[in-house]
């Protein structure tokens, strides 16, 4: 018994000694190719990559297996890195399962042996300046490919067939041409070509993912893009008789004998015109002489200040509509005798804090500028009240219409805007908000946003997206307010208002639609990261937008000046930071086809703090994976 104990510990031991050289030499080999790749490729930001310290470990970025044996992740976002990937560096990290190299600058072609990688299951190169074809070979174990915008070109080629464990494919805001390859992969879930340059109809087995899949493809159709142009035959050539039938004279007596019958038509139709006419102008008159009654009898009755419910007529005082769950219990009267103080003005009116007898304490909104009529205002608060069930928006609670009088009811949010915080002008000593509280606000915000742009497909927008509309939670969470109310105002009086927030194509168009939101959002986001407002002033007669000024600094590569200096003193935040800063910069772009949907922000904006292998990787790595 004990000698064959003693001989398989020593067969254990031969084959301990055995393997160890070769898991040495796999991590030898893995740690010169990543040396390799950083000689070769130029990086603004320092990696501590050494040879002296384990790559394990202490490297930036790299993530090895449980028992330290071999490299399988290497997440560099944002780094700075730029040129070409060069061959035999990275495409040698042969246990290599998760590629990040996105929002950098590299360029010029993506070497095969890259995307070929036996063992890649994540691949995120988006946002870099690579051109040139589709990679020619890729991983049949890749879970996630992401090449979005960069400037790839070519078509999309029929190899995707062979990835049948791929679950989302991103090739959007590339220069992708051509047809759309026939692929049918069971396991993918989301799919974006949009804004190519390809044409021709959607293949069947891709038509059950959404319009924005293939949106900013001007030759594409097929559903769920509009139908493809059906190829009518020419018709037979008919004879057509040299001399007109008995048939044609008749129709042609007919008509000569209808011209009389028209004429005496016309007359009367026109006594008929003139005498409406002069009707409604001996109406009008005598409305305007009521008006102009009333308007006296008014003053003379009372001189009560000018409060939310100066225009409310007795008559109409109860007919206060309040939406389905309010627990709210009080009348319009009630309403109006409540204590109020103006908190301030916005786009679309005065809004006061009431507190009423019983210490209920509400916000009244009190609309100017209303142009619509009382049928299209309840129909519109009709679709207001059912996009506020989310818990990202600001649910309206009541409302009240009148000729004189519009009166919105919400909750009053005792923690305030998301500008009066982050500008601090709350007054109440509040501190600056960290990196974590403004992003959870924003995510929340683009989150209601998002939702508000599925509620009635791509005509319902907000159209006025800005800071002080981002109202917080005790727990600071972001919610929209504001909701619903463009399609109610007269446009143009409003506009000037929130000039700092509005897309440079809504200025011209005076219409707004989800892109301009899309923009305004952006403004928000960069408002968020730089603590400045959405105008900048250079000099006395010089005032700047956010974005411009933005872009010029990213420009001149002074990056780290862009951002809220309460922010620097936060420590490993710089790589979230410059990946915000790209999806601001993405939203704000000049035109609106080169921006995202608000589903795309968030998945984006999701993706910056969870780890895309997050319940993808197998239990011995999700423990030291990072942001890719």
């Amino acid at each position: 018994m004990k000698l064959l104990s003693f001989i398989s510990r020593f067969a254990l031991l031969l084959f301990i000694l055995s393997t160890v050289p070769q898991i040495i030499a796999d991590l030898n080999s893995d740690t010169q190719s990543l040396l390799d790749f950083a000689a070769a490729v130029p990086h603004v930001r320092k990696l501590n990559w050494n040879s002296s310290i384990s790559v394990c470990s202490s490297w930036v970025g790299i993530t090895c297996n449980s028992n330290g044996t071999r490299v399988i992740a290497v997440h560099l976002p944002g780094v700075g890195l730029y040129g070409p990937i060069p061959a035999n560096t990275i495409g040698k990290l042969d246990a290599l399962r998760i590629l990040s190299l996105r929002s950098n600058y590299l360029n010029e072609n993506l070497p095969s042996d890259v995307t070929s990688i036996p063992s890649l299951q994540y691949l995120y190169l988006q946002h870099n300046n690579f051109s040139g074809a589709f990679p020619a070979s890729l991983s049949p174990q890749l879970t996630v490919l992401d090449l979005s915008f960069n400037s790839f070109t070519s078509s999309i080629p029929p190899i995707l067939q062979n990835l049948r464990q791929l679950s989302a494919l991103y090739l959007q805001n590339n220069s992708f041409s051509g047809a759309i390859p026939n692929i049918s992969l069971p396991k993918l879930k989301i799919l974006n070509l949009s804004f190519n340059h390809l044409d021709g109809s959607i293949p069947h087995s891709l038509q059950k993912f959404p319009y924005h899949s293939f949106d900013g493809n001007s030759l594409l159709c097929g559903p769920p893009l509009k139908n493809c142009p059906t190829i009518i035959p020419s018709p037979s050539p008919t004879y057509l008789a040299s001399s007109p039938t008995k048939s044609n004279i008749h129709v042609a007596t007919s008509k000569k004998k209808l011209g009389l019958y028209s004429i005496i038509a016309i007359a009367v139709g026109g006594s008929a015109i003139l005498l409406l006419i002069a009707l409604a102008i001996f109406i009008c008159c005598l409305k305007r002489k009521d008006n102009r009654t009333g308007v006296l009898k008014g003053k003379a009755e009372s001189e009560k200040p000018k409060d939310f419910g100066s225009g409310v007529q007795e008559p109409e005082k109860n007919k206060l509509f309040f939406f389905e769950g309010c627990s709210y219990n009080f009348d319009l009267e009630d309403l109006l005798r409540a204590s109020a103080e103006v908190l301030g003005k916005g786009s679309y009116g005065t809004a006061y804090k009431a507190v009423l007898e019983d210490g209920t304490t509400v916000v009244v909104k009190r609309l100017k500028e209303v142009a619509v009529g009382k049928k299209e205002f309840e129909q519109q608060m009709e679709v207001v009240g059912r996009t506020g069930q989310h818990p990202n928006v600001a649910p309206l609670r009541a409302y009240y219409y009148s000729k004189d009088e519009k009166l919105l009811v919400y909750n009053y949010m005792t923690t305030g805007s998301f500008s009066a915080v982050l500008h601090g002008s709350t007054g109440t000593g509040r501190s600056p908000l960290d990196w974590e509280a403004r992003v959870k606000i924003c995510l929340g915000a683009a989150r209601g946003i998002a939702h508000i742009h599925s509620e009635s497909g791509v005509k319902f927008v907000h159209g006025n997206i800005k800071a002080s509309n981002v109202l917080l939670t005790p727990d600071l969470d972001g919610l929209i307010s504001d909701v619903g109310l463009t399609p109610l105002m007269n446009f143009p009086a409003t506009i000037s208002r929130t000039i700092g927030y509005v897309a440079p194509e809504v200025m011209e168009t005076r219409k707004v639609n989800q892109k301009s939101d899309v923009y305004s959002f952006g403004v928000v986001l960069l408002e968020m990261l730089t603590g400045k407002a959405p105008l900048q002033a250079r000099g006395r007669n010089d005032v700047v937008d956010l974005p411009r000024w933005v872009r010029s600094v990213v420009r001149e590569e002074w990056t780290a000046e862009v951002f809220d200096v309460e922010l620097m003193k936060y420590q490993n935040i710089e790589e979230e930071m410059v990946q915000m800063l790209q999806i601001a910069l993405a939203c704000v772009a000049k035109l609106p086809d080169m921006r995202p949907t608000m589903d795309e922000v968030v998945r984006m904006m999701e993706g910056i703090q969870e780890p895309e292998s997050r319940n993808q990787l197998s239990s011995e790595t999700e423990s030291n994976t990072q942001t890719p």
